[in-house]
């Protein structure tokens, strides 16, 4: 603490509350982001790189330059300096880079990388884009005074001068991507976790006080046993389901499917696998990625009547008035036991630039990633999600469990002459005997002419002869003209309806359900992944084969009925939208043609995904040629 003039070199200053001043030393900072930087790293091998990121990140702060705009700037209120995206007059992070460059050559260009994007970002090499921003531009010689005005003996010998890093990259040439982005993440959390010490005590301490995986197990282990049921037909598969995660949850980690009908308790029994795997193999959390934000709630409220505070959600539907101040800031590095979160923010994460979405990548590291849903990864994505998963199993540590009643063909494949499909390495199957596991719950009519549509009139007729059933469409208007032929008391549901008011509408229908009373429902295909209804009758507008395996799942979903549930299939008066649905919709027509009274077996489903991923590969293939063919045209 300091009330005089400074004396020493600043990283950050900090105004209290008693008019008095605090310095925080720029020496000290440094050898602390690398320290933090380097355990963090640890975890994969890399503490090397990583520490020296730390060490030399704000090596441009020791110029005159930078500590007279941290004293004068708003007199000795610098407070501000140091966050992403605040006005910086004095550029500071690239004499860092410039150092690396001069200390390792061109391998320094990974330091450089790092460093010079801890605030803005990553940035790109070529100037193409990006111009003055580009990195080749930055470390050229007309940016060496920004190294050069720094005086000598300011900097100590201990950080100027460093073992230069030996450990080489994660993946090779082809991860070389994801291990910068690790590294990265590691110098970020980092810089800002010891800034933030230093500017915000309380912050740091409220990060802490969750409980361990083993503690959290324990604590699952007697939900389950307070939630045991009678045992039904369901209940004898569900915990047969259960006690198989349990004991194949010491296998090796890597790459596993969990294929286990809708209605099967495959979200707990999972959560099972993924506990005791995680303990088993000394795993550092537990990563639930949901498709959708309607259904992410849902599993979320489900982990929370387990875990109680020990879980995350990070999603774009979380309600910031319903988090406490340590799961916001975990949201920010994922350092949480449990995190609940969405396959747009993991993988979008996996390949970004910015600062706050490569922070927490570190921490993906040495998880158990349980994939909800897996048929709905983006198809146009499949490649470099598979890429990505193979790297992350093959050298972070990270465990996955593709979990799913209708399992992706995730394996590679050759498309048309186009460049095979890298598929995922080694995917190993939870269940001893998945086909034994789907009893008929449901029995599935298909009309014997798929190229005729319906009317919606007929359709509404059709819904009015049962007391109760659900009947899923493929587009929103579709959804508004069946509603509009129905009765008064029919339930519209939509994607378009805000969170909260679809949340309300859901819980309404269950309770309807659970008391017998008669409902009606139109839905768009939000309600096909992971929203648990049970009808005993279900229509649905033709789709891809994963659509109505997943619409099935909504039909006798508990196994109470004396007969099988009732599923629908009609051909809608509008296909199915142009792009992705209509592809699929078409390999379902080619597939029931003369198969009609076997639509849910396992065997078909997989030729579904066949069909689709090989047709999907080879049009972006076809993209990805005329998008590199295009300079040359214009």
């Amino acid at each position: 603490m300091n009330t005089g003039k400074n004396t020493t070199f600043l990283a950050h200053v900090r105004h209290d509350k008693e008019n008095l001043w605090h310095e925080h030393a720029l020496d000290e900072h440094l050898r602390e982001v690398g320290r933090r930087a380097g355990e963090a790293a640890n975890a994969f091998g890399s503490a090397d790189w990583a520490r020296l990121a730390g060490i030399w990140h704000d090596l441009g702060k020791y110029s005159n330059e930078f500590q007279r705009y941290i004293k004068n700037a708003s007199g000795y209120e610098a407070a501000e300096a140091h966050i992403e995206g605040a006005p910086s007059r004095v550029d500071h992070s690239t004499a860092g880079a410039i150092h690396a460059i001069r200390q390792l050559g061109k391998s320094g260009r990974i330091l450089a990388y790092l460093i010079a994007g801890h605030h803005a970002g990553l940035p790109d090499w070529s100037a193409s884009e990006t111009g003055g921003k580009s990195l080749s531009v930055r470390l050229n010689s007309e940016h060496d005074y920004l190294l050069d005005r720094i005086p000598p003996q300011a900097v100590p010998a201990d950080i100027f001068d460093q073992t230069l890093p030996t450990t080489k990259p994660k993946g090779g040439t082809k991860g070389l991507h994801l291990w910068l982005r690790m590294l990265f993440s590691c110098l970020t959390d980092a810089d800002f976790l010891d800034t933030e010490a230093f500017m915000d005590g309380s912050k740091a301490a409220v990060r802490k006080g969750y409980r361990d995986l083993a503690d959290l197990l324990e604590t699952f282990d007697n939900y389950m046993m307070s939630k045991a049921k009678t045992d039904t037909p369901v209940n004898v598969i569900r915990t047969a389901i259960l006690n198989q995660c349990r004991k194949k949850a010491q296998l090796a980690p890597g790459m596993f499917s969990l294929t286990v009908p809708t209605g099967g308790g495959k979200t707990l029994s999972g959560t099972a696998f993924a506990l005791e795997h995680a303990i088993w193999h000394q795993k550092r959390r537990i990563i639930y990625v949901i498709p959708y934000t309607s259904i992410i709630e849902q599993t979320a409220t489900i982990f929370r009547d387990v875990f109680g505070d020990n879980i995350v959600e990070h999603h774009a539907n979380l309600d910031p008035d319903k988090e406490d101040a340590c799961s916001r800031l975990a949201t920010e590095n994922w350092d949480a036991p449990i995190i609940v979160t969405t396959n747009v923010q993991f993988f979008e994460s996996l390949f970004a630039a910015r600062t706050s979405r490569c922070r927490k990548l570190h921490n993906i590291v040495n998880s158990v990633v349980v994939l909800d849903e897996a048929q709905l990864l983006p198809p146009e994505f499949l490649q470099p999600i598979a890429d990505i998963m193979n790297l992350l199993a093959a050298h972070y540590g990270v465990t996955f469990v593709l979990s799913t009643a209708t399992q992706p063909a995730l394996d590679s494949f050759q498309s048309f002459g186009e460049q095979p499909f890298r598929g995922l390495d080694n995917v190993r199957e939870i269940m001893d005997d998945p086909d034994s596991l789907y009893r008929k719950r449901v029995e599935v009519t298909v009309p014997d002419d798929l190229t005729t549509p319906d009317n919606w009139q007929s359709i509404a007729n059709a819904l009015q002869k049962h007391s109760t059933a659900l009947c899923i469409v493929n587009r929103r208007d579709d959804a508004r003209e069946l509603y509009r032929l129905m009765p008064e008391g029919t339930i519209h549901l939509s994607a378009l309806m805000c969170g909260e008011h679809r949340n309300h509408v859901i819980a309404d229908i269950r309770a309807k359900l659970k008391n017998n009373q008669s409902v009606h429902v139109i839905s768009t295909q939000l309600v096909e992944a992971g929203v648990d209804f049970d009808f005993p009758v279900v229509y649905r507008a033709l789709a891809g084969l994963d659509s109505i395996a997943q619409a099935a799942g909504r039909c006798n979903r508990e196994g109470k009925l004396y007969t099988p549930g009732k599923v629908v299939v009609f051909v809608p008066p509008k296909p199915a939208p142009p792009g992705l649905l209509r592809q699929a919709a078409q390999i379902s027509v080619s597939l029931l043609s003369g198969n009609k009274n076997d639509v849910l077996e396992r065997g078909l489903a997989k030729r579904f995904f066949e069909h689709l991923y090989v047709l999907l590969h080879s049009t972006n293939m076809a993209s990805m040629i005329c998008l590199h063919a295009m300079p040359a045209m214009v």
